[in-house]
């Protein structure tokens, strides 16, 4: 009992010193003679309030890392997922439209020559007995096409079906050592054969059935035209002669062309089912630059 009053009588005599000590300290303002105790307890306190925010942060964002480390990772394979999907339709997107280009082209090469064609996709590039430079593409006999038919694309002539099955066929190119094909000199009537030489397509050998026929650098080759339009209709771009061998004695003469077709990068291309009522002569060729 003793102990508890000397206990109550200490406390009331400290409480009635703080209340003593912050009263004067309150009535003294600025110049109070607590100040500098004030100011170090304050900054002792502070620091203290401080530090401990500091760690208390930093504890808790560890652990909430901790806690959301699977989530994250499974959002980061999501977002990693979804831009792989994105990058794929983009370029699906560029794909297909530069399939509708090519299409639209064909077609109106198409339309001028007034030939009917099937349209189909290379799908893959491979031999095929007896010729070393030939395609595969995604349309055959139900479709309309058969062997010997003529192929062609936006540019000019490309080659000629030499197997076809039910959904696909096979296509020999131009550019093909054992192709030939007939040609002839816009603007004339002089005539010859367009044989492939290799050289992954770029250039074709033009032998001009008359040696003395005038043929220069720049002249303009159409297909001469099969019988009954097969394998090759007529009217259809060939190439450009980029130069003439001279050929003394002969009874040719060879120039070599550049196909208007890249024969080495083929895409969308078309099959003539049906071949033109008449002619078209030069009216296919691409119109020169600068003309009207």
């Amino acid at each position: 009992m003793r102990d508890s009053r000397h206990a109550r009588l200490i406390l009331g005599m400290l409480l009635t010193a703080a209340l003593v000590i912050l009263t004067v300290d309150h009535r003294s303002g600025e110049g109070s003679p607590l100040r500098p105790l004030r100011a170090a307890g304050a900054f002792v306190f502070g620091t203290a309030e401080q530090v401990g925010g500091v760690v208390a942060r930093s504890v808790g964002g560890f652990v909430h890392a901790v806690a959301t480390a699977p989530s994250a990772r499974e959002d980061i394979e999501r977002l990693k997922a979804e831009n792989a999907r994105l990058r794929s339709g983009l370029a699906a997107n560029k794909l297909d439209a530069a399939r509708s280009t090519e299409l639209k082209r064909l077609l109106g090469l198409a339309g001028i020559g007034g030939y009917k064609v099937v349209a189909a996709n290379v799908i893959a590039r491979r031999g095929q007995p007896g010729f070393e430079d030939a395609v595969e593409i995604d349309a055959g006999t139900d479709d309309g096409v058969r062997a010997e038919m003529t192929v062609l694309n936006g540019d000019g002539l490309i080659g000629r079906v030499v197997r076809a099955s039910s959904r696909t066929s096979s296509v020999v190119l131009l550019s093909d050592p054992a192709s030939a094909a007939g040609a002839r000199l816009e603007g004339g009537h002089e005539i010859g054969v367009v044989h492939g030489v290799g050289e992954n397509g770029r250039l074709l050998r033009f032998r001009l059935l008359d040696s003395t026929a005038p043929v220069t650098r720049g002249g303009r080759l159409v297909s001469f035209g099969s019988h009954r339009g097969a394998p090759y209709v007529p009217g259809v771009p060939i190439g450009v002669i980029e130069r003439v061998e001279p050929t003394p004695g002969e009874l040719t003469r060879i120039a070599y062309a550049k196909p208007y077709a890249d024969l080495t990068a083929l895409d969308v291309v078309g099959v003539v089912v049906r071949a033109p009522a008449r002619d078209p002569r030069d009216a296919v060729l691409p119109r020169r630059e600068g003309a009207r």
